[in-house]
């Protein structure tokens, strides 16, 4: 008899365990899908709210600021709230605000309401993947850490955007939000339905308003620059510079004030005592910036280059996402099962990602989605590789007491990489295709006989299609200059794909540089 209850007890903890991990994987989706929603929705939202571009762009800064400021400040709130209401409650809030951003077009009420879906996307992120490491073995957390990457980084990467172009192809783009209040209903459901398997939420320590205030500017500045940088060509704005001028004085006068707290500030200075933490919150910024980036690239370079639908570059990824997961697991698999080392997954994954940055370095504006495959087929199993090693160093030798404020920064710190990587490719793309065009354009000299021969045939072309003889070749002047600033625009995504193989190819050695000091470092502490 009792051999039969502690067997049913153990059944019930393993569902309920199961139905935890479901919940907050469900939770990250909502995440997902709220952040990348404008990716693709961009022009039909615009039409909508009747918003110009420049005012459209709240939208996406008031998102990703809140959701940086989220990450800050969640570990503060892990100490006031129990980890599973404090994911339930902020799930629901994701969901609500979706439901009623699906109901207007009010640009400033949207604005409004991306603020509190980035604050709360963020906070349940870092609580999500808090209660997975308090409430599980470390024997287990390859596996779980795994499944959580499927809604936290890989959804994001391959599979939200496929669902987008859909629902934009044959809906419109108030579904992606309806289909945010379904899941966070769903998620908040299964988590209800368990009791929390967290520890309890230990004392708080006085809340740092002062801080969370001063960090706030800081990662509003700096969303706003790296967001909206390109867009007025950086430091030519006189907005811009004050901006930085701003964001980086509060910066120093963030970390002077942290120093000031002794470690009851937001910021948890001991973090960077472990050497693991250290390395992994330094690889964050550059794995940010070749996921968001490479994120970035492959759509734009889709939807504006080879003309395709919003469907069409929403399922271009989605492979992509299926060997992302693959590579997530049999990683796991070799950490949980076989005792490997993170680490040694690392240079395998930035060696495959150089490789796929490279192979699309070659894209034409002839290439179709069987062209390119294998190159994003590489990315996804880099990048499968490269994260799960990346989480599990950094907080695997983490303690309780800090393991909430480190998930935070880290995730803050992927991020942030993610907008420099995705600012400086948007301007390496923009510098080079005026440059591009002016080369180009003076190759096509008005005398010469290629030239002629182009626009003698495509006037020809145009005539035979029913068109006047001197309207066709004003056409045929026109549709030449097309095709100019079309391959001038070829050539800058190909720089742009290039760009980021050889981020690793720099990056790679600094990093290894990084880890050899680390461990020097461990070493010699041990020593004395």
């Amino acid at each position: 008899m009792t051999t039969r209850v502690a067997t049913a007890a153990s059944r019930d903890r393993t569902a309920a365990g199961g139905l935890v991990v479901i919940g907050i994987v469900l939770a990250a989706l909502t995440e997902a899908i709220a952040s990348t929603v404008l990716s693709l929705g961009r022009g039909d939202i615009i039409g909508d709210t009747y918003a110009t571009p420049d005012e459209f762009a709240w939208l996406d800064v008031g998102y990703t600021a809140a959701k940086m400021i989220g990450f800050m400040v969640a570990a503060s709130l892990l100490q006031r709230v129990r980890p599973l209401s404090l994911i339930i409650a902020s799930t629901l809030i994701m969901g609500l605000a979706s439901g009623v951003a699906s109901l207007i077009t009010s640009l400033d009420l949207l604005i409004v309401l991306r603020v509190t879906q980035g604050l709360a996307g963020g906070t349940l992120l870092v609580a999500g993947q808090a209660i997975i490491f308090f409430a599980y073995p470390k024997a287990y957390q390859p596996v779980l850490q795994a499944l959580f990457a499927m809604g936290a980084v890989v959804a994001p990467a391959t599979i939200a955007p496929a669902l987008q172009g859909w629902l934009l192809d044959n809906q419109s783009w108030t579904w992606i939000f309806y289909c945010n209040v379904i899941l966070s209903l769903a998620a908040a459901g299964l988590l209800l339905m368990v009791d929390d398997p967290a520890p309890a939420v230990a004392p708080p320590r006085p809340f740092d308003w002062i801080g969370l205030s001063l960090i706030s500017v800081v990662l509003f500045c700096s969303t706003y620059v790296f967001s909206q940088g390109s867009r007025w060509d950086w430091f030519e704005e006189p907005r811009i510079l004050w901006l930085c001028v701003v964001g980086i004085a509060s910066l120093l006068l963030f970390l002077g004030q942290q120093v000031l707290r002794k470690g009851n500030g937001i910021f948890d200075f001991a973090l960077f005592r472990s050497e693991d933490f250290a390395f992994a919150f330094i690889v964050s910024f550059v794995a940010g910036a070749a996921l968001f980036g490479s994120a970035f690239l492959i759509p734009s370079f889709a939807v504006s280059v080879l003309a395709f639908t919003p469907t069409e570059a929403g399922l271009l990824l989605l492979p992509s996402g299926a060997v992302f997961v693959a590579a997530l697991l049999f990683a796991a698999f070799l950490m949980q099962a076989r005792r490997v080392a993170p680490f040694a997954t690392v240079p395998f994954g930035i060696l495959l990602i150089m490789i796929a940055m490279w192979m699309l370095s070659g894209s034409t504006s002839e290439s179709g989605a069987h062209d390119m495959m294998a190159a994003i087929l590489l990315r996804g199993l880099g990048l499968g590789f490269l994260f799960l090693s990346i989480t599990l160093i950094a907080f695997s030798n983490l303690d309780r007491r800090n393991l909430a404020a480190g998930i935070g920064l880290f995730n803050a710190g992927r991020q942030l990489g993610g907008l420099i990587g995705v600012a400086g490719l948007q301007t390496l793309i923009d510098h080079n295709v005026a440059a591009n065009v002016a080369v180009l354009g003076s190759s096509v000299n008005a005398g010469a006989s290629v030239v002629i021969e182009r626009l003698t045939a495509t006037t020809a072309m145009l005539v035979a299609r029913g068109m006047d003889a001197v309207p066709a070749g004003r056409a045929a002047t026109t549709l030449l200059g097309r095709a100019v600033t079309g391959q001038s625009v070829v050539i800058a995504f190909d720089t742009a794909f290039y760009a980021v193989a050889l981020l690793f190819v720099f990056a790679a050695p600094v990093l290894v540089a990084i880890k050899i000091a680390f461990a020097r470092r461990a070493k010699a502490r041990r020593a004395g």
